[in-house]
């Protein structure tokens, strides 16, 4: 496959100082929260596309009022935004889906566009599952493909692991921007073990407050913050719920013990 043939640029920008963050579904909706949200609130244009036939096969319709809807196929889009003064530039891409067998090739179709623009960095998010409460302050953990960066991520309150394994092309994209000389960065927003299943703004809101740091941007993250405090909200009620089922499931009654005893 040729870049020709399954990228379309509908814009040619020349960026400077260009750096891009590259997206895809994950546990918390972690990473495409982030990128949906900067691209609302920087105004980035869209400027291209990755044609998804090469990558993606539907797997089933959608059914509307009895009708049944042509087969979609999952979108891969660019998106660009300049500061004012066009002194830096970013790059987004927004993957709506992982490939299930491509990946690797859809990662270098990325890259491919990375290049062209001259991106000197390419950043990725995800989510770090660890055993903490949805009410906790939740920390950002950092890797990066090189110790350069690494000195680099600890000036920025980020919680370094040392060994850890990043799952699918939020993480893979690192391993390709390396192999290809290209700096790579990669925030990790905590997600507690028991709701990986959850969306989890709060996971984003943290990994975006250290991008915009590092990226010199300022954002309005006050839309996301009211976001995760309803998801707490949500959470709190479903953690109290499920304890009262608990509760009523495994526990008996003090007044029928009562009652056997009088007996």
């Amino acid at each position: 496959m040729y870049m020709k043939d399954v990228i379309k640029l509908y814009k040619q920008p020349r960026p400077k100082n260009c750096s891009m963050l590259a997206s895809w579904p994950g546990i918390g909706d972690v990473s495409l929260t982030a990128a949906k949200y900067l691209v609302e609130k920087l105004n980035a244009a869209e400027i291209g596309e990755i044609e998804p036939v090469s990558f993606f096969e539907p797997m089933g319709v959608t059914v509307r009022d009895n009708v049944v809807d042509s087969p979609r196929f999952p979108e891969s889009k660019f998106y660009y935004w300049q500061s004012a003064k066009a002194e830096q530039s970013l790059v987004i891409f927004i993957g709506e889906e992982q490939p299930g067998f491509k990946g690797y090739d859809l990662v270098n179709r990325v890259l491919d566009v990375a290049q062209r623009f001259k991106v000197a960095r390419v950043y990725s998010c995800a989510a770090a599952v660890t055993r903490i409460h949805h009410s906790e302050e939740m920390k950002v953990w950092g890797a990066a493909t090189t110790s350069k960066l690494v000195d680099e991520l600890s000036k920025h309150n980020v919680v370094l692991r040392g060994n850890l394994r990043i799952a699918g092309l939020n993480g893979l994209i690192l391993g390709m921007a390396k192999e290809r000389g290209m700096e790579g960065i990669c925030l990790l927003g905590e997600v507690p073990a028991y709701a990986t299943q959850i969306a989890n703004p709060r996971a984003s809101l943290a990994v975006l407050g250290i991008l915009t740091e590092m990226l010199g941007i300022t954002l309005d993250l006050t839309d996301l913050d009211n976001l995760a405090k309803q998801v707490d909200e949500e959470m709190d009620r479903i953690a109290k719920r499920v304890t009262a089922e608990f509760i009523d499931q495994f526990t008996e009654p003090i007044w029928e013990q009562d009652e056997e005893e009088e007996e």
